[in-house]
């Protein structure tokens, strides 16, 4: 009998929001499924979903109603642009940012049985360095930091790194630049981060490349669709699929550590 793919657990995180985060996080899914990769983008969000307003989607039902027991997470999904599917987070919900133990519980059941549909999965985490955002990174293989040139940009993403290498150990990141005029600029400002955590940190930073600026992206967004599907030869498309090529290389982990049922077991673990 095969071993099931391990399922390759992505976090898209920030330090800030306004960086264009839960864009990167839906169109690398969209290059991801060019390629072949089932993928399924979490709305990781809890209370302030935004991914179905983003892309146009309507949704009956999120992951509050799988927590409150109406509905199986199966239930939830929603088929997004591109082949991806997407699992809506509750807006405005109080609820969603005091889960009980019961509901993890039940969080853990849900994603388990997604194991052998999945081959990637993509958190698009809130901004900032919250419980809930700490315990997603924490949980997935890897952290995809998207920074743009802005000095509370790159402050905050610091700030979020040494948090996590300090109290968690986590020793590798990946920084996206995103809204930069060129790779040139992109490397520039990944290097203006470097030399802030090279004084304090011996925490790996890698560089995963940039998503140049482009109207078509601001196009989409008012169109409430991905960039990747509306514009798809646009230069942050060309860049998007490049950094999915880079994605597929990244490594898988030999262990189950990359199923989801682990994945949210760590999840669990994290905030518990």
């Amino acid at each position: 009998m095969n071993k099931p793919r391990p399922v390759q657990v992505i976090a898209v995180s920030s330090g800030k929001g306004g960086v264009g985060k839960s864009n990167i996080a839906v169109n690398l899914g969209i290059a991801l499924a060019e390629r072949g990769r089932r993928v399924l983008v979490l709305d990781a969000g809890l209370g302030l979903g935004n991914l179905d307003v983003l892309l146009g989607l309507t949704v009956h039902y999120n992951l509050q109603h799988v927590l409150d027991g109406q509905c199986a997470l199966e239930d939830i999904l929603v088929d997004g642009p591109g082949g991806i599917r997407v699992a809506p987070s509750a807006s405005g919900s109080l609820a969603m940012t005091r889960l009980t133990a019961a509901q993890h519980a039940g969080l853990i059941h849900a994603f388990s049985d997604l194991g052998d549909q999945t081959d990637v999965l993509i958190i698009d985490t809130s901004a900032g360095v919250s419980d809930s955002v700490l315990a997603f990174l924490r949980a997935a293989q890897e952290i995809l930091l998207v920074l743009c040139d802005e000095p509370t940009s790159i402050a905050d993403a610091y700030a979020l790194i040494r948090m996590m290498h300090r109290d968690y150990g986590t020793s590798r990141f990946r920084v996206l630049a995103n809204q930069v005029r060129n790779d040139r600029e992109g490397t520039q400002l990944f290097e203006k981060l470097t030399r802030v955590t090279g004084r304090f940190l011996d925490a790996g930073l890698h560089y995963s490349g940039a998503i140049p600026s482009d109207d078509a992206v601001r196009k989409a967004v008012q169109r409430q669709k991905a960039f990747m599907e509306a514009y798809p030869k646009a230069r942050a498309s060309l860049a998007m699929r490049a950094l999915a090529e880079k994605v597929e290389n990244w490594p898988l982990p030999s262990a189950p550590g990359g199923h989801l049922e682990f994945f949210v077991e760590r999840l669990v673990g994290a905030v518990e």
